[in-house]
């Protein structure tokens, strides 16, 4: 494509929208409303992946040792467990750390009619997993090493996290799904009354040996144009309302700030900003190229 079509093309995209403006108007605020309404949904889920994910690293399975295990086999369980994918760390708990906590969380000043360590056998690793999906093949595996006692996890907890990260999936790409689909169509709809408005002028263009190439492009940079601007301005809104709505959650409800930490608004539109931004372009080019494609046949 050579410099002066190129710019052509873009002048005649941009006129298209002016041409075109209520339309275009009615487009724009509805791909800002489809887009808006993604931004909400991707900050809520992306915080609730985000307090999810924080749970899943408070899960961890504990195991305990034969009794007289020697340390340097205890050291060896230990380095068998740092080599599996699905750990992410783990804590040794002697036995007198295990007494000194429990004394702690549970008899206070009576404590002190203990001479001896009940808790002689109770040295453990708090293993702490990368995914809690991946927690029944840890354990089993770990059932399986010689030297250990017992293992102790939580199948309700990990059975229940994994469930809300299956669901949290699906919502997204259902959410993802329909208003990509409107968008699409609304884009469509506007494309297609640009194409009857100017469909003399494009006859007489086609008869003078115009390309469907220089033909069409023009629509679809009206389209992507279309998809770029109704992209803009929500994740604009987004972005100053984003920080008022936490900050109004923490001061209304107190005492959540001391269960809950939101993810920063850098990191949430760090990445929202890209891919809103692709979305609208995405619709704008898939709607207006498959309308020119099915209505253009001059």
């Amino acid at each position: 494509m050579r410099i002066s079509t190129f710019f052509y093309t873009i002048k005649q995209g941009l006129i298209n929208i002016f041409r075109n403006k209520w339309f275009s108007l009615a487009s724009i605020a509805t791909i800002g409303a489809c887009l808006f309404l993604f931004g909400v949904f991707y900050a809520i889920l992306t915080n609730f992946q985000y307090i999810v994910k924080t749970a899943q690293e408070g899960v961890s399975v504990t195991i305990f040792f034969d009794e007289g295990l020697s340390q340097e086999r205890i050291e060896e369980i230990g380095a068998l467990i740092d080599k599996r994918p699905e750990v992410s760390k783990k804590e040794f708990i002697s036995a007198d750390e295990a007494w000194e906590s429990f004394k702690e969380d549970y008899l206070g000043e009576y404590a002190d009619g203990f001479t001896e360590n009940p808790l002689a056998d109770s040295a453990n690793f708090q293993i702490y997993l990368s995914d809690v999906s991946l927690q029944p093949a840890l354990v089993t595996y770990l059932e399986g090493l010689e030297g250990v006692r017992t293992v102790n996890r939580s199948e309700i907890t990990a059975s229940t996290l994994t469930g809300i990260n299956a669901l949290i999936a699906y919502i997204s790409v259902g959410i993802i799904a329909i208003l990509f689909a409107v968008s699409i169509f609304l884009i469509s709809n506007t494309v297609t009354i640009g194409i009857s408005v100017r469909k003399e002028e494009i006859t007489i263009m086609k008869y003078i040996g115009a390309t469907d190439f220089f033909v069409r492009s023009p629509f679809v940079i009206e389209g992507m144009l279309i998809g770029v601007i109704g992209a803009l301005i929500p994740i604009g809104v987004i972005y100053v309302l984003y920080n008022k709505v936490i900050e109004y959650i923490m001061l209304k409800f107190a005492t959540l700030s001391q269960l809950l930490s939101f993810v920063p608004v850098e990191v949430i539109f760090g990445k929202l900003l890209p891919i809103s931004v692709i979305m609208g372009v995405g619709i704008g080019f898939l709607g207006s190229i498959t309308t020119v494609r099915k209505h253009l046949r001059v």
